[in-house]
């Protein structure tokens, strides 16, 4: 989805899951029916930087937009501040376009995504026991779409075009 409108980020993503940056991460942050959010090494939502170094640049596309669950963008502290974090939407969040680097979307286990943001946080949207990325790693092409029906194959498709 994004490699074509946001080439520096899904590289910054892909490099770091590569690397090994995301294995045995958090998800620091889950708030119900809006988004779940990792990538900090730390864990406390104030950690990581992206594979280039420190922060980089936003890649806003109006092409992109958040229009549903699934949606995977940048988390920032502002403009051109990203560094190791994402978050995934839980359901359409139209007031983050233009303020988020959208590089992907969830394909295949959105089940699971959905359920993370039912866990119970604490007052400050921390899960209240761990929710982890074991093992993080880069796609370098279209998943294996077989075991799906021309229509289903047809709505996988015109989603990893973007």
């Amino acid at each position: 989805m994004g490699i074509r409108h946001t080439p520096r980020t899904c590289y910054n993503i892909a490099a770091l899951a590569e690397a090994g940056y995301y294995n045995d991460t958090v998800f620091h942050r889950i708030i119900k029916d809006f988004m779940i959010q990792g990538g900090d090494p730390t864990g406390t939502g104030r950690g990581g930087e992206s594979f280039y170094g420190g922060k980089f640049e936003d890649e806003i596309t109006k092409n992109l937009k958040h229009t549903g669950a699934g949606v995977v963008s940048m988390a920032n502290s502002g403009p051109n501040t990203n560094g190791s974090q994402f978050f995934i939407t839980l359901k359409p969040t139209p007031w983050l376009d233009g303020k988020h680097s959208i590089f992907g979307r969830i394909y295949s286990g959105m089940g699971v995504i959905q359920k993370m943001g039912l866990v119970a946080t604490d007052s400050e949207d921390k899960p209240k026991h761990a929710v982890k990325v074991h093992r993080a790693f880069a796609m370098r092409e279209a998943p294996d779409m077989g075991g799906l029906n021309g229509t289903e194959q047809q709505q996988h498709a015109s989603i990893m075009a973007g």
